[in-house]
């Protein structure tokens, strides 16, 4: 074994698995990170999974076991503490693959934006701040499938779980010191909810900017447009976009009212995509709409005129509220969004819920949450070198 790697125990058997949740399933923490690639696929495949304990460290090879499922109880144990750093994307795809919800977490990425980092900060930036060691990175893109795996493949691997342990003690004792570990918990506590992974399968099509532009008809076309290419792609297990470019998909909606010569016609457009899918796409046009897909139009958002005023109020605003995060050294981006901030000033009731009850609310303190979730109008003054906002 090369000196430069700290010792190690690959997994590839299911006996050596079972022995690893023996070895795991009492311990009060676990350190884990996952390798997956998702290129040219619709189903991410999770190609490695490293771990960091008191027992040592060790790599699951997903690829050569025939099922994960006492790792993936580990994950669900309430009992033990799981460190990982942005971890969403790791319970996200155990989600996908294996339906479960993860339990007891503790994310450097996010606990490091309340201790004064930008959010999100890298790994090796982490890393480099508080324990104050240079990761060599090199291998985030890699053929992650490829087998026997490269001895740089593991120091890179085993690189992104050794430190977690370390990183777990520091940012807690920071967040403790601060008063902030419960406000870190709550957003810890979200990556165990099942809403949190939920994707609305028409997300995509309404997050469009050519849908509000466009007729009724042409929206539904959108709709089934995506719909189609995500299924396809679910279908032959391809990327999206090996099925149909993005890109393709507003030259085909604004050509197809004017029939099947005009998507032929179009040289912009693939030979073979026309060729092959004009027909179909023809199809989808001409079908009425469905009560369900009304249903789904009524979440396009509704296009306001332009209120300079309330503009400006809203810009006035978010910079108290990232003047406040500076004061506090908390990330502004772990508190909210400009478009959050728009959509509480919109529906004032849907804001006291989200912040009343939560660290946000607490840090902005209950008279900002006054100015923010007022239904009446504000005025903003600026006289004798200062700033003033008035509630009416």
């Amino acid at each position: 074994m090369p000196k430069s790697l700290p010792p190690y125990k690959i997994i590839e058997t299911k006996p050596d698995l079972e022995d690893f949740y023996l070895q795991h399933k009492d311990l009060d923490w676990m350190g884990f990170d996952t390798e997956f690639v998702g290129e040219k696929r619709f189903v991410t495949q999770l190609c490695l999974i490293q771990t960091t304990s008191t027992v040592g460290h060790f790599i699951i090879d997903p690829l050569k076991l025939p099922d994960i499922q006492p790792f993936l109880e580990l994950i669900q144990n309430p009992g033990i503490l799981k460190i990982t750093h942005a971890g969403e994307n790791d319970y996200r795809l155990l989600n996908i693959l294996y339906g479960i919800l993860p339990s007891n977490l503790f994310d450097t990425q996010i606990a490091a934006a309340f201790t004064g980092y930008k959010y999100p900060t890298s790994f090796q930036k982490l890393v480099e701040g508080e324990l104050k060691k240079v990761l060599k990175k090199g291998y985030s893109v890699t053929d992650w499938e490829r087998r026997p795996i490269q001895v740089a493949q593991l120091s890179y691997a085993l690189e992104d779980v050794i430190f977690l342990p370390d990183l777990w003690r520091k940012l807690g004792e920071k967040l403790e010191k601060s008063g902030r570990l419960e406000w870190a918990k709550e957003e810890f506590a979200k990556l165990e909810l099942v809403d949190y992974y939920a994707r609305d399968p028409h997300q995509e099509a309404l997050q469009s900017n050519m849908m509000r532009s466009l007729n009724e008809r042409e929206q539904v076309f959108l709709l089934r447009i995506y719909e189609w290419r995500r299924k396809l792609a679910e279908k032959r297990n391809h990327s999206k976009e090996m099925v149909l470019s993005a890109k393709l998909i507003p030259m085909i909606v604004k050509n197809i009212a004017s029939g099947k010569n005009a998507l032929l016609q179009n040289r912009r457009l693939p030979d073979r995509l026309t060729r092959d899918y004009a027909d179909v796409f023809l199809s989808m046009f001409e079908q009425p709409i469905t009560p369900e897909e009304r249903r789904v139009l009524q979440q396009i958002p509704l296009e306001r005129e332009e209120d300079e005023k309330e503009e400006i109020i809203q810009e006035v605003l978010y910079q108290m509220v990232k003047y406040k995060c500076f004061e506090h050294e908390i990330s502004i981006n772990m508190m909210f969004s400009r478009n959050n901030l728009r959509k509480f000033r919109a529906e004032p009731e849907e804001a006291r819920l989200v912040l009343e009850n939560s660290w946000r609310g607490r840090l902005l303190g209950d008279s900002f949450l006054e100015w923010l979730t007022s239904a009446n109008d504000m005025d903003v003054t600026m006289a004798d070198s200062k700033i003033e906002i008035e509630l009416k």
